[in-house]
């Protein structure tokens, strides 16, 4: 892609700049010629002919807003020109066919992972600890403190901070400027410790605020998605805290993972602090269960398993005016890949499909499939607009100012995610993948209360794409950051860990660098190659609340 503006769609009335316009640049583009009549900034988009207000805005080939001022030929499209509008949609579907992409470099393709007795693999092999109620978070504290390091588990950053410089200069009478030019900031390399269960990848602890309070639905929300990380494939066993009081019950858990996995057999440990004879003898308990479950977890060995065990989490945030022209549809390419080779990609998002619901419709293999979509996206628009605050409100200041200015225009880009093949299944909030293929599960728009979702359906690996950088990552789910520009990319080369800006530079197409993901996805599972996010130790998880708070 080395021109210097694109026209993603024939469709499309308006074009995005690659590189920095200058005001009367000549463009010759979609059989038009013209000269633009101000500048336009790298990501920003121009008008490809004059708008009168009420005309329609089409980009990547959908409705993405409408004009509510006259637009010149070569003007930019802005947030005072153009505000939010998409297509209309219902579960009647039109026809779909769908054409695989060539497989053959990943035929008959493996990676070594973690069997588990339902069938499932994991990339990862991960004990967890978990409150049923924030009451125990201190609790998890003082476990964490007690296995982490002695156990290997900790890891040293590529840098750490030295207060300590600051506090000897400010004693010896330091000036303001003095302390600000003091170096406090320490090279180290990366490094694992020696193991003890060199088979299991770490302790977790799934800290939360929630589990009491509020509705009891939030309560039985939060045991399912608990549950889901539980019968993860990424998780051998788990250390459960009740306090005994709260809405979250044993009991409720129980319930949520037999309803996910009838026959299931993973260790798990519940303590209830109410019944037990003191905090030390509930805290010794809990480290001598949680021990005890590591050796049993530390039997597992990593073992072949077809890539057809992948279940890949799609996920964008801090999105630029690129993601929807290189990292999101080099991702889609991967997804497709996967999909054809029998994996599961599974994306996420719903406020980010707001304008192309009609063609996921189309796309949907089941009627039952289709139908849920629409009610459900109708219900998610529904409660945005009852609380003041719907889906034209989506795109964040960032997203802006790096020229995503509709929710349409974003959500048309973050669909690229899902590649074109068929909907096997739509999934809501914490419901389980079953169904290899492309799944739909409706999560929100925040990134790290969406990864987390991912994981509570069962992911086990993410790739989660961004234009502007995003420190984020997942207690069990390796998630893989993709850079949407090059120079993203070399700012922030300790977070990104693939780069699809060569499709902007032209070194890499989109299906090239689609399969250069599946590879890197597949190195990854084996465990040859750690997830930058990892390595600094991004463990985010929020779950969603859906209901009000009483």
């Amino acid at each position: 892609m080395t021109q210097k503006y694109n026209q993603i769609d024939p469709k499309d009335n308006i074009i995005v700049a690659i590189d920095t316009l200058p005001k009367n640049t000549f463009i010759d583009v979609a059989g038009k010629t013209f000269t633009l009549i101000q500048d336009i900034k790298q990501k920003h988009k121009f008008a490809l002919h004059d708008f009168a207000i009420g005309d329609e805005v089409i980009m990547y080939g959908v409705l993405v807003g409408k004009a509510v001022l006259s637009i010149k030929q070569g003007e930019a499209i802005t947030i005072e020109n153009v505000k939010h509008a998409s297509a209309s949609f219902n579960a009647n579907q039109e026809k779909f066919s769908w054409t695989a992409p060539d497989i053959s470099k990943f035929q008959n393709r493996t990676f070594n992972g973690f069997h588990r007795v339902d069938g499932s693999v994991g990339t990862r092999n991960y004990w967890l600890v978990i409150p049923l109620t924030f009451c125990e978070n201190r609790n998890l504290d003082v476990l964490e403190g007690a296995l982490l390091d002695v156990l290997g588990y900790q890891t040293k950053k590529d840098f750490s901070v030295n207060t300590q410089a600051l506090i000897e200069k400010y004693n010896s009478g330091a000036t303001e400027e003095e302390l600000f030019a003091t170096n406090i900031i320490n090279s180290q390399e990366e490094i694992y410790k020696n193991r003890l269960f060199p088979n299991v990848d770490g302790i977790k602890f799934l800290k939360h605020d929630g589990g009491c309070g509020g509705i009891r639905q939030d309560s039985e929300t939060l045991c399912h998605l608990l549950a889901g990380y539980i019968t993860n494939s990424n998780v051998a066993g788990a250390t459960i805290f009740s306090l005994g009081c709260q809405n979250a019950q044993i009991e409720m858990l129980q319930e949520a993972i037999e309803a996910r996995d009838a026959n299931f057999s993973k260790p798990i440990h519940y303590l209830e602090q109410q019944q037990s004879q003191s905090e030390r003898h509930l805290i010794e308990e809990a480290v001598k269960h949680t021990f005890i479950g590591l050796t049993q977890a530390n039997k597992i060995e990593r073992k072949p398993a077809p890539i057809s065990k992948l279940i890949l989490g799609l996920e964008c945030g801090g999105s630029d005016g690129f993601s929807g022209i290189s990292a999101n549809p080099a991702l889609g390419y991967a997804s497709d890949l996967l999909t054809a080779s029998g994996g599961t990609p599974v994306l996420s998002e719903f406020p980010e499909l707001n304008g192309v619901e009609q063609e996921l419709i189309n796309r949907c293999e089941q009627k039952e499939d289709a139908e849920k979509f629409a009610d459900i996206m109708k219900t998610y628009a529904e409660k945005a607009i009852a609380v003041g605050s719907g889906f034209e409100n989506n795109p964040s200041p960032g997203n802006i100012k790096d020229g995503l200015i509709t929710d349409a225009m974003k959500s048309a880009g973050a669909a690229k995610k899902g590649g074109t093949s068929p909907v096997t299944s739509v999934l809501d909030y914490t419901e389980k993948v079953v169904k290899p293929g492309l799944n739909l599960l409706c999560t929100p728009g925040n990134d790290v209360e969406s990864t987390t979702g991912l994981a509570g359906s069962g992911c086990n690996i993410i790739v989660f794409t961004t234009g502007l950088g995003t420190p984020t990552g997942n207690p069990i789910a390796p998630v893989l950051k993709m850079s949407s520009n090059t120079s993203l990319s070399e700012k922030m080369n300790d977070l990104i860990d693939i780069n699809a800006g060569t499709i902007i530079s032209g070194e890499d197409t989109v299906e090239s660098m689609g399969e250069k993901v599946l590879e890197h996805i597949i190195q990854v599972a084996n465990g040859d190659i750690n997830a930058k996010a990892d390595l600094k130790g991004q463990n985010d998880f929020i779950p969603w609340k859906r209901g009000i708070s009483l």
